[in-house]
This record gives structure tokens, C-alpha cells and sequence, in this order.
């Protein structure tokens, strides 16, 4: 798991070195393998949490890999701040779902 994280981060922060169409492929990447790993995560323990990252990050991948073709960012080039805000969103929802339900399931 650490390894996994480490390897997402790093793509996060060698992203931004490259010409701008080689920086949003791997942001992309960064952001598929965060949804997928949740994904995979809500299917084994069904964290709360999970729902916000997996839609969030997916739909964030796909914004970004569509951003490829032109070059340009749709959103300024907020892509990774908006990957954290998505996060910051998923454990706020979870906070919220463990307060009235009792569980993070």
C-alpha cells in the first residue's frame, strides 16, 4: 500500500517537469490508478469514502485525458488541487456517514 501511494505521488510531482501534453497523460494516470485503487477498496471493505474519490478522481481523469488533445487545461491547471480537494471531500462525506450511521461501511 505504501508502495502504491508512493508511486501515485510521485507521478503527481514529476507531472508538472513535463510539456504540458506529457504532464496531463500522467496526471491522468495518477488520478486512474487513484480511482481504481478505491474502487477496489470499496469493493473489498465499503469505506464511505470511497464513493466521492472513485466518481471524483474518474471524472477527473477523464477531464484530463481530454485536455491532451488540445494541450490546454479546461480548469487553469488546477487538476492535482482539485484530485486533493476531492480527497478533502471523500473523508468530510465519511465523517458525515460515520456520524449518522455509526459506521464507515
Amino acid at each position: 500500500m505504501v508502495a502504491f501511494f508512493g508511486v501515485v505521488t510521485a507521478l503527481l510531482l514529476l507531472a508538472p517537469f513535463l510539456p504540458r501534453r506529457a504532464e496531463f497523460a500522467l496526471d491522468g494516470i495518477a488520478f486512474v490508478a487513484g480511482a481504481a485503487w478505491c474502487g477496489l477498496n470499496f469493493w473489498r471493505s465499503r469505506h464511505a469514502h470511497c464513493l466521492v474519490t472513485v466518481t471524483g478522481w474518474s471524472a477527473l481523469a477523464l477531464l484530463t485525458f481530454a485536455e491532451i488533445v488540445p494541450g490546454r487545461s479546461y480548469i487553469r491547471g488546477d487538476e492535482q488541487l482539485v484530485f486533493l480537494a476531492v480527497l478533502a471531500l471523500s473523508l468530510v462525506f465519511e465523517a458525515a456517514w460515520v456520524r449518522a450511521r455509526g459506521t464507515n461501511a
